[in-house]
């Protein structure tokens, strides 16, 4: 970068979900970057050698499971991190990656996965999610988050949206223009199999991920469905949905692979801002059930890759499961689909952006 110093940031690296598989690629970029990030266990995301900087919550040990907890100091630690001697910075953010403080002449480009969801857009499910004495407090807490994230944009130099509901996002929250730029999927990882009877469903098991609707969707239609993944909802549903679902938990990259392959279809219930898993299940020549918003609109066709509905309701849901067996879909034309999200395209892209960020040059509102 014509020997300007480059450093990467993330939110957290706790887990390897989609956001964090998404910054592994743009890692690949600059091999010899730090990486800056607020919390790092170093047993799920091992970095090799490269120099990894966390910020002063480190010490508290926390974990994917418990590091909400820390959400009133994680404005406070992100502009602690040490980024200050970084002339670029490339940061991932769905929350406090961007509000990092390098030097005033640093050029900051900032690949946004969505403005922190809670705070902006579902801050009411947030609050009624917890117990009646925290709501308030966590009212409060969100309003304030919501206050810095949005200075904390101004700070940004260049944005980046991985979708154009998040381009949207970016706009409505901030009043920043955005370029699009479709993530990363390592679709040559998959692989197309004879599907069998399930439907899937991949991600956290959260109340924004709405993955209790994908399980009524699937007892209504009478088909089973596996849910992987983890998250503060797993004990409720599994009791509720004992005698239709199965739930997997966490699983290597291996068995999720074999999963797609081998499932009737995936469901996506909720409005993802891209939505990696769709392209996932895809590449391995299944269809995506899904709700009719979002990320799915760029990278699901109705009738050739799978199906959007139009109501988020479970009954609807369920009425499109039951047609699955009726549409022709072929397998190798949804993973041939798929292969306009290789990881190859994204960092080329990318590259291109940060270096005409760098020269001073303004990014088009449009990209992908």
């Amino acid at each position: 970068m014509g020997g300007r110093e480059v450093g990467l940031v993330h939110d957290y690296l706790l887990v390897m979900r989609g956001a964090e598989r998404t910054f592994a690629a743009m890692a690949e970029l600059w091999p010899d970057a730090p990486v800056a990030t607020l919390l790092h266990d170093e047993r799920a995301i091992d970095l090799g050698r490269r120099e990894v900087r966390t910020s002063f919550l480190q010490r508290s040990g926390a974990t994917q499971r418990n590091f909400r907890a820390l959400l009133p100091m994680l404005p406070l630690a992100a502009e602690r991190l040490p980024v200050s001697d970084f002339d670029v910075v490339v940061s991932s953010s769905s929350a406090f990656a961007h509000g990092v403080r390098p030097h005033s002449g640093a050029v900051h480009v900032c690949y946004c996965h969505s403005p922190f969801r809670y705070a902006w857009f579902e801050r009411n499910r947030a609050t009624q999610g917890a117990p009646p004495v925290l709501r308030a407090p966590l009212a409060a807490t969100l309003e304030m988050t919501r206050r810095w994230t949005a200075r904390a944009a101004d700070r940004v130099t260049h944005f980046v949206a991985n979708s154009r509901l998040t381009q949207q996002r970016i706009r409505q929250a901030w009043g920043r223009e955005s370029t699009v730029l479709h993530p990363p999927v390592d679709v040559d990882r998959f692989h197309v199999g004879e599907h069998e009877d399930f439907l899937l469903v991949v991600g956290e098991v959260t109340a924004h991920k709405r993955t209790e609707l994908a399980l009524e969707a699937a007892r209504l239609a009478r088909m089973p469905i596996i849910v992987v993944g983890d998250g503060p909802d797993v004990e409720r549903l599994r009791e509720r949905y004992r005698d239709s679902a199965s739930f997997a938990g966490r699983v290597d990259d291996r068995d999720l692979e074999a999963l797609y392959a081998r499932a009737l279809a995936l469901v996506v219930p909720n409005v993802e801002e891209f939505g990696i898993a769709a392209v996932e299940a895809q590449a391995s020549g299944r269809p995506v059930v899904a709700l009719n918003a979002g990320g799915v609109q760029e990278t699901v066709v109705h009738g050739r890759t799978g199906l959007l509905v139009d109501d988020a309701s479970a009954e609807a849901m369920a009425r499109a499961l039951r047609l699955l067996p009726r549409w022709d879909f072929d397998p190798a034309d949804i993973a041939g689909h798929a292969r306009r999200f290789r990881t190859e395209s994204f960092q080329r892209r990318l590259g291109d952006l940060v270096a005409a960020a760098v020269e001073g040059e303004t990014l088009v509102a449009e990209a992908a």
